[in-house]
């Protein structure tokens, strides 16, 4: 605590029940403790006490994956949910945001000066989570997947340094966060090149009844094998749960 600017909870805390729960409810594990963090130096401090203590790690950004891989039992808990500033230069085309941002908190900055990168079909999901997993959103047709446009990570490495990686700076690193696997940092700041969208932008749901299926997917299939790149349809056949079919 004495390290941190922001809490450590542990659980006889108040705020901890709130802290240890992410997306999927379905989850429920306890960690030993949960550090909120404030900034990299708060997460540099957590990862190197998790170090010398032998903890489990876990990171938590926006806390959507199904997995829960944001909490673990008996571990640490580093908790990014504080820090979500974006900062954008729209004159370079680029945004900067903190590990714990949300595709809602990054597309409200952007859109200011009518940019964007692809991003999350849910505004709640995380930057860095989807990010550093490959990312799908709207926007991949014309610009790729999230991690496409991704241009440098600030990350606490596990022996506790910060470095930052990209395509001149730790280059084999940058390739690593960019699919090569997991665990070899936590991501606190990430940088993305935008592009002009917007700021009208057409999107929508169309839902036809079970019974059309195969005659729509069958339109879905030709129709959309001429589109444009700047269009994204998804195709899907769902249950309504007002069981009106």
């Amino acid at each position: 605590r004495a390290q941190m600017a922001g809490s450590v909870l542990s659980p006889s805390d108040t705020a901890y029940e709130d802290a240890r729960h992410v997306h999927n409810g379905l989850i429920d594990r306890r960690p030993a403790l949960v550090a909120r963090c404030h900034g990299t130096a708060d997460v540099q401090a957590a990862v190197r006490f998790g170090r010398e203590h032998g903890l489990e790690i876990a990171v938590r950004g926006g806390g959507h994956n199904v997995a829960g891989h944001a909490v673990c039992d008996g571990g640490l808990m580093i908790d990014l949910s504080a820090m979500r500033g974006v900062h954008v230069d729209p004159r370079a085309r680029r945004a900067r945001a903190q590990g714990g941002a949300t595709w809602g908190d990054y597309n409200r900055e952007t859109q200011l000066h009518g940019l964007a990168s692809t991003g999350g079909v849910v505004s709640t999901t995380g930057v860095g989570g989807l990010t550093l997993g490959g990312g799908l959103g709207w926007l991949m047709g014309k610009h790729g997947m999230a991690v496409d446009s991704l241009r440098a990570v600030e990350l606490v490495t596990a022996t506790g340094d910060v470095v930052r990686a990209s395509a001149d700076e730790h280059p084999d690193l940058f390739w690593a966060v960019r699919g090569g696997g997991g665990n070899f940092g936590v991501a606190t700041w990430l940088e993305y090149e935008l592009y002009p969208v917007g700021p009208v932008v057409t999107g929508g749901l169309v839902a036809h009844p079970f019974a059309a299926a195969r005659d729509v997917l069958r339109f879905y299939r030709d129709f959309t094998a001429s589109l444009p790149d700047e269009l994204t349809a998804f195709a899907g056949v769902l249950h309504a749960p007002d069981g009106s079919g």
